[in-house]
């Protein structure tokens, strides 16, 4: 009697069991009974089904979508990518995106819009920018566009990342020798810099002594020149060493012992 006990009330508890629904943690659900669709949503926890009556669960929470894709470049190349679609769907307008758009509402309308966003945006762009700086320029432009087409249906596209860009075989190395080259005009460019700011240098301090010539020159008048060959006669004069001096009375020639 109490095995019988014990099955039927094992059996009770499994009916029981999968009779409800659990919506989890970040999600809402939405009752359909009778083939009808409740405008009412239900929080978190576990509610009874029958067999007309089930609960649709759909996650409000932040939803990472990864897609693989071959986005084409302004100059006609097709590029494989790895892309991060961060999104949430407004929690008030998930009746209106059950009824409207259906459970794969992810198909319909995320990848849809993206596919094309993606497309529209990268065609703009050569390929190697979305190896570059240019990566983040692209992946606000592809979420932009998303967002305008995606907000007022409930859905809230937060970040587009590109995880992954492999460019086509040979633009590595193009794009290796493009760098190296501006390196090394740039490396040239200092070098000219260097060496017109040297020969700039060098004109200044051959202007300043050719300026300094010029004014000594200009200083040394005739008069002055015979009043400097008095004084070095009188100087001549006055030494005791035997000495010639022949002089016209401008510029005196000494004859002497090295003494």
């Amino acid at each position: 009697m109490k095995n019988k006990i014990y099955v039927v009330a094992t059996a009770v508890f499994a009916l029981l069991i999968t009779s409800c629904v659990t919506i989890g943690p970040g999600e809402v659900g939405v009752k359909v009974n009778r083939g009808v669709m409740e405008n009412k949503m239900y929080p978190s926890g576990r509610y009874g089904v029958g067999p007309n009556k089930y609960y649709i669960r759909v996650p409000v929470r932040t939803v990472n979508k990864e897609v693989k894709i071959n986005l084409p470049s302004k100059e006609g190349l097709n590029v494989n990518a790895e892309i991060s679609i961060l999104y949430h769907i407004q929690k008030d307008d998930v009746p209106t995106i059950i009824e409207e758009i259906g459970r794969n509402y992810e198909d319909v309308m995320i990848l849809s819009v993206f596919r094309s966003a993606s497309a529209d945006i990268c065609a703009q762009f050569y390929a190697k920018d979305m190896h570059s700086g240019k990566r983040s320029e692209i992946e606000a432009a592809i979420l932009h566009h998303m967002d305008s087409l995606l907000l007022d249906r409930g859905f809230v596209i937060e970040s587009v990342l590109m995880k992954s860009i492999n460019l086509p075989s040979g633009l590595y190395s193009a794009i290796e020798d493009k760098l190296e080259a501006e390196q090394d005009a740039q490396r040239m460019e200092f070098v000219l810099q260097r060496e017109r700011l040297e020969a700039e240098r060098k004109k200044i301090e051959a202007q300043g002594t050719a300026d300094a010539q010029r004014i000594l020159a200009e200083g040394l008048s005739e008069s002055t020149i015979r009043w400097r060959s008095l004084e070095v006669m009188q100087n001549l004069a006055a030494s005791p060493n035997a000495k010639l001096i022949i002089t016209d009375g401008k510029s005196p020639m000494i004859i002497g012992n090295d003494d």
